[in-house]
């Protein structure tokens, strides 16, 4: 039931409202002002006196509180919920709960946990079991089923991954639990991502077992991933994408930051209406682009919006260097022409203004290359040889290719990477018996070796080396006949590349072709780190240990215990649960591995044709608030100050302090209990106490039972135990709550504060003296009553001429007391029906009867459902083991078994305690209609 914003779970409780009306009638009127009396120790109780007052009606505020706080409970009860949620449809033979925790989910996840955790709710109160999996979990992990309790657990304990989902897999394997429990209710809280086979992976998921299904799925209306990030020629070039179709225009800035995580350049990047793909450029220095660790998107807080950076993206600049002067009618022609167009995307080109090699290297090595290209350079000036040859020798990569005046200068140990023969080979000419020839495969210990070898690419010239042991290590790349086409070397720190054949298309189509710019892009990453990481084989094949991970917030972290190393392969390499996005390497050098690439799209998940009822919720937290407690608690504080009215009213909180110490604590004791016992009578202690007050006073605090002491122990425990259980069973039936049993000694206990005794018959127990009897006498005489049980039902009776040694003992006891004539409870006897109708009293035994005082005197003229007559029975007589029927341990278990073994016996036995306790202490209230009238005149009738 529900007027928002507030709703009620007990709808029909509210109906209680209707009685304030005549709760306001029945606070109408208050007890009189307490009267207050000073009090020697227990002579009170003959001194009050008993007269009739007429209650002070109640204050109008009070009544007014009152009728407040009643109700604030009613209310309370109702279950009031403001803003109230709608309630989930989790219910069937299961709950499975797939959800994706990918990267994309990152930014909202807590509003996907809260949503969760409603659907897990709802399923705990249908009590059905839940499966709950995470598509983007580690493969195998547990789905269950669990119960309620269980899978919120897992839940909470779940985190969003920078992965892409796996729902093909998951999605089957949630399936093929829910072959087992067909109709089961299937909550998919989607990303709003599209993924590659998505449909299979929802047919497989939906198609079977599902009876109802709730869709979950995020519009992803902000969604921004970085997909690129280029060192170009004027700048960093960044490329964004968002999910197609959005009408609206967009801008997002994107910042760079350093290894230590300062911010050092900024971008903004604008999506035209509807465009999915946004660009941006960072136009900032050379020297500051390289210094770039990652990029982030701002205001994007998940890993598809970071992009960090290797040594691959940083620009290297590249000195080129020629002896040729360039032809500008004829540019084709020129030695650095093919170069030039080979490296400008990827490199920051600088060349000398003069042509004398003197000037021209100290003006490159000026500027501090990473790399130097020599097109056809012959000679080094002996002056700048040896600043040359240091560069190359603290990790600058030096490239050289040959022609007329490499072969005219002769070998350069120092300068070239191998040892060269005079002159050069003609391949195909006219005077030529070979042909030209053909690259072979690249070999594998150099750096092309992923490169497919260029069928094309065919050398008519080129210079040879010659043959030495490392000539073979030292070739990346070869011809068909086995000579080389590129060797290098490491020198130093640095490295020493020459190719054997022009830079221009005369002795080759290399330059002209892919390859060529492929194979200079290879030589500048090998200068990016002065050949660390990556610049052999060994290092390429090799796995490469988690170093900086990208989290699903997009913030970067240490490595997850879950990450592996990372095997370097040709291509991109796939982001797994096992390789998520970051950096893997080490101090020396890492490699970038993203969430997103150039080929990545953000296309949105369409929902699937679904042939069973759907159910469509939005994420969103729980606002709902319960009103249950507050309002208890509000009436609760009422109620305090109900109490302190009364107390005000009553003069406790202005009367003046009494002396301290055990007189004060035992004043507070007998102010609440003689208060019960005598009508609201406030009473003072006075200093005059005696011993064995407190006793008495913990007697009278509380209606308690007494039970005689045998002496035999086993009798007495019994004795105890049965009369705690009765004290049980009339706490948790009725209005009443007795205190603790007690053990009485008839000889010297003060009697006449318990209602009923329960004395056991024990034929081996000392006969009691004349003095206790007459004491017993004086309290049966004094309204008193005792229940004597001779546990002997299946042994003769009371009246038979052979009893039972317990009934020889009753006989004995009972010829010394004034014992009315006696008979067995008859059927309209107020002790039937004095809460419970009963038509027998049994006990640990069943059959014989209760005997009571006759009611010599009493009639029923009119057909009541009991006699008439004032007065309680001072004596009642059983054989039935009432004890032995209560007795229960600490548990609340059963002592004794009943005889016949039957559980109802004992329920009876109890309710027949009861009955005999309401009759104790109300007599035989209900066929008394002499008080009607003034009762009715004290209620206002």
């Amino acid at each position: 039931m529900s007027w928002l914003p507030l709703s009620f779970g007990a709808p029909m409780v509210l109906w209680g409202l209707l009685a304030l009306p005549v709760i306001w009638w029945l606070l109408r009127f208050t007890p009189p002002k307490p009267q207050t009396e000073v009090f020697p120790p227990l002579k009170i109780l003959a001194r009050v006196l008993k007269r009739e007052e007429t209650p002070q009606q109640s204050p109008w505020w009070l009544t007014l509180l009152r009728l407040l706080m009643a109700a604030l409970i009613v209310a309370a009860l109702a279950e009031p919920v403001f803003n109230p949620r709608e309630r989930l449809p989790a219910e069937g033979t299961a709950l499975a709960l797939v959800i994706d925790n990918d990267w994309a989910s990152a930014a909202d996840w807590g509003q996907r946990v809260a949503t969760a955790e409603r659907l897990i709710t709802d399923a705990s109160s249908n009590d059905v079991p839940v499966i709950i999996a995470f598509t983007a979990e580690k493969p195998n992990a547990e789905i269950g089923p669990f119960d309620a309790a269980t899978a919120l657990d897992r839940l909470r304990a779940a985190k969003p991954r920078p992965i892409p989902t796996d729902r093909p897999a998951v999605y089957a394997r949630v399936a093929a639990t829910l072959e087992s429990l067909p109709g089961a209710s299937v909550a998919v809280l989607a990303d709003g991502l599209a993924a590659e086979g998505d449909e299979a992976a929802f047919n497989t998921l939906l198609s079977k077992n599902a009876a109802r299904v709730v869709w979950a799925a995020s519009d992803r209306p902000g969604l921004i991933g970085l997909t690129g990030a280029d060192n170009q020629v004027d700048g960093f070039e960044l490329t964004a994408i968002r999910a197609p179709g959005d009408p609206a225009p967009a801008q997002v800035t994107a910042g760079a930051f350093d290894d230590k995580g300062r911010r050092i350049a900024d971008a903004t990047l604008t999506f035209s209406p509807g465009e999915s793909t946004a660009t941006g450029t960072m136009a900032v220095p050379f020297e500051l682009r390289n210094d770039f660790a990652s990029i982030t998107l701002d205001g994007q807080r998940q890993a598809g919006a970071v992009r960090v950076l290797d040594e691959s993206s940083k620009r290297r600049r590249v000195g080129l260097l020629s002896q040729a002067e360039a032809d500008q009618a004829q540019p084709l022609l020129s030695p650095l022409y093919y170069i030039r167009r080979a490296l400008q995307p990827f490199a920051d080109l600088a060349e000398p203004s003069s042509a004398d090699l003197a000037d021209a290297i100290p003006q490159l090595l000026d500027q501090k290359p990473a790399m130097i290209v020599m097109a056809d350079v012959g000679t080094i000036p002996q002056q700048v040889r040896q600043r040359l040859v240091d560069w190359v020798d603290n990790g600058g990569t030096l490239v050289r290719f040959a022609g007329s005046r490499l072969v005219a200068a002769g070998n350069d140990d120092d300068l070239l990477p191998v040892r060269l023969r005079t002159g050069e080979r003609s391949l195909g000419g006219a005077l030529s018996w070979t042909t030209p020839q053909p690259v072979t495969d690249f070999p594998k210990t150099g750096p092309f070796a992923d490169l497919a070898p260029p069928a094309e690419v065919t050398v008519t010239r080129q210079v040879l080396a010659e043959p030495t042991p490392d000539i073979v290590e030292r070739s990346w790349a070869t011809l068909a006949d086995g000579t080389p086409l590129v060797t290098g070397m490491k020198k130093g720190k640095g490295t020493l590349v020459l190719f054997h054949v022009t830079p221009e298309a005369t002795w080759s189509n290399l330059p002209i072709s892919g390859s060529f710019v492929e194979m200079l892009r290879r030589i500048v990453q090998l200068s990016r780190n002065q050949g660390a990481a990556a610049a052999n084989a060994e290092a390429a094949a090799a796995s490469l240990a988690p170093y900086r991970m990208i989290s699903a917030d997009g913030t970067l972290v240490p490595p997850t215990p879950d990450a592996r190393p990372l095997v370097p392969g040709a291509g991109p390499l796939p982001v797994t649960f096992e390789n998520p996005p970051g950096l893997y390497g080490s101090d020396t050098g890492v490699i970038a591995h993203n969430l997103l690439n150039a080929e990545s799209r953000l296309a949105p998940l369409v929902r699937p044709q679904i042939t069973v009822p759907v159910t469509t919720v939005q994420y969103a937290f729980d606002e709902s608030h319960n009103l249950k407690g507050p309002l208890v608690a509000a009436a609760l504080l009422l109620m305090v100050l109900d109490t302190l009215a009364v107390f005000w009213m009553g003069g406790l909180l202005s009367r003046r302090p009494r002396r301290a110490g055990t007189a004060a604590a035992t004043t507070a004791a007998l102010l609440i209990t003689l208060g019960a016992l005598v009508g609201h009578t406030d009473i003072a202690r006075a200093d005059d106490a005696k011993p064995g007050d407190e006793r008495a006073i913990e007697d009278i605090s509380k209606t308690r039972i007494g039970y005689v002491q045998t002496g035999d122990r086993s009798v007495d425990s019994i004795s105890q135990a049965g009369l705690e259980g009765l004290t049980r069973f009339l706490i948790e039936k009725t209005a009443l709550e007795p205190g603790t049993p007690a053990s009485v000694d008839i000889s010297k206990d003060q009697l006449a504060f318990y209602p009923l005794i329960y004395w056991p018959i024990d034929p081996a127990a000392p006969m009691p003296s004349q003095a206790a009897i007459a004491r017993v006498d004086a309290y049966m005489q004094q309204g008193g009553t005792v229940l004597f049980d001779t546990r002997d039902q299946f042994a003769t009776g009371i009246g038979a001429e052979q009893a039972s040694p317990a009934t020889e003992r009753l006989r004995d006891i009972l010829g010394n007391l004034n014992v009315p004539a006696l008979e067995p409870v008859p059927s309209d006897h107020v002790l039937t029906k004095s809460f419970y109708i009963l038509p027998e009293f049994p006990g640990r035994f069943a059959g014989g009867p209760l005997w009571v005082a006759a009611s010599l005197e009493a009639s029923n003229t009119e057909n009541r459902p009991v006699r008439t007559g004032d007065g309680v029975s001072p004596i009642m007589i059983t054989a039935n083991d009432f004890a032995g029927a209560w007795a229960v341990d600490e548990n609340g278990d059963p002592l004794l078994p009943t005889v016949p073994s039957d559980p109802m016996q004992r329920i009876y036995a109890l309710r027949a305690g009861v009955n005999i306790m309401m009759y104790m202490l109300t007599g035989n209230y209900k066929s008394d209609q002499v008080h009607v009238p003034v009762l009715l005149e004290r209620l206002g009738q």
